[in-house]
């Protein structure tokens, strides 16, 4: 079943190349990105499907470039006929004011981490959420969402906080070393859902607060090769605590390492990004993704 924003889309994605001598091109923007797995998942499912794909990392470490060189890149992929990008930190956000229009997701989200090019306009879309939902489904069933801790309210904040409420979190308390960018977010998400508690916190050890809090989302980067380290110090975790990561690139990042000496049931994030990989297929192709076969094949890139 083809996602509920691809759905959304007044336009509607053509099919996937049927000239068996086309080629679907994507790309992904971000930061700092070498190790990622889109390239390989998206090639792979698109090889199962009878599609011929080349998927490009557009680096900006590697270009030597921040986010002021977006324009350029987003109209040079469309000059060579890329049928969308995906896009990571630290573009997600900044990215909006380039594309045409927004999915719902993507609009009431605030990030981006899609955009397809179709007749002469960029549509933006938000697979993030739906990808940590179904990660989160997948993986850690029965972990109560009574009182969850979110570090981290950028782009990838926005979508996990987002998640996080529509699985059910009944409180949600957001924590970024940006205490503005925390009330601003926090904000947007109580007018989505005015039913939830959703505060911004400006101390990470009150809001983990032994008894208070029942899980702990890291949605920043902290963790990657490029940003080591872990935004949620060891010495605040206790058993009872469940602790998601978003980071993939390494898998076992020193906060899963520190959770799970401390005890803590935890969820890595090597599902969130074959699910939102999974919805972003659709919106490139068209056509439905075989998620069991894509989480397969990234379980064994992951493995290599």
């Amino acid at each position: 079943m083809l996602s509920q924003d691809l759905m959304a889309n007044p336009h509607g994605p053509p099919d996937a190349p049927a000239d068996a001598k086309a080629v679907l091109r994507l790309g992904l923007i971000g930061s700092g990105i070498q190790a990622s797995k889109a390239p390989a998942l998206h090639e792979a499912e698109a090889a199962a499907q009878g599609i011929r794909c080349a998927y490009q990392l557009l680096d900006l470490d590697a270009l030597q470039a921040g986010v002021e060189r977006l324009p350029d890149l987003l109209a040079d992929a469309e000059r060579r006929g890329f049928a969308g990008l995906n896009i990571t930190h630290p573009c997600k956000q900044a990215v909006i004011p380039l594309l045409h229009e927004l999915s719902p997701h993507a609009q009431a989200i605030g990030a981006v981490n899609t955009i397809h090019f179709y007749g002469g306009r960029r549509t933006g879309y938000n697979t993030d959420a739906w990808g940590f939902e179904e990660s989160f489904r997948h993986d850690m069933q029965g972990a109560s969402l009574a009182a969850v801790v979110q570090v981290g309210a950028g782009g990838a904040g926005a979508a996990t906080a987002y998640a996080l409420l529509e699985l059910g979190a009944r409180e949600l308390r957001i924590f970024d070393a940006d205490s503005g960018r925390a009330e601003a977010l926090a904000a947007s998400l109580s007018e989505c859902f005015p039913d939830r508690e959703v505060r911004a916190w400006r101390n990470l050890c009150e809001a983990v607060a032994v008894g208070t809090a029942d899980g702990i989302v890291n949605a920043t980067p902290m963790g990657m090769a490029k940003h080591p380290g872990s935004a949620v110090p060891a010495e605040i975790l206790h058993r009872d605590l469940w602790v998601a990561d978003i980071v993939y690139f390494p898998r076992e990042t020193q906060l899963l390492s520190a959770a799970r000496a401390a005890g803590c049931r935890t969820l890595d994030g090597g599902g969130m990004a074959v699910y939102q990989a999974v919805r972003a297929f659709e919106i490139f192709t068209g056509r439905t993704a075989d998620a069991e076969r894509m989480r397969r094949h990234f379980e064994r890139i992951a493995a290599g």
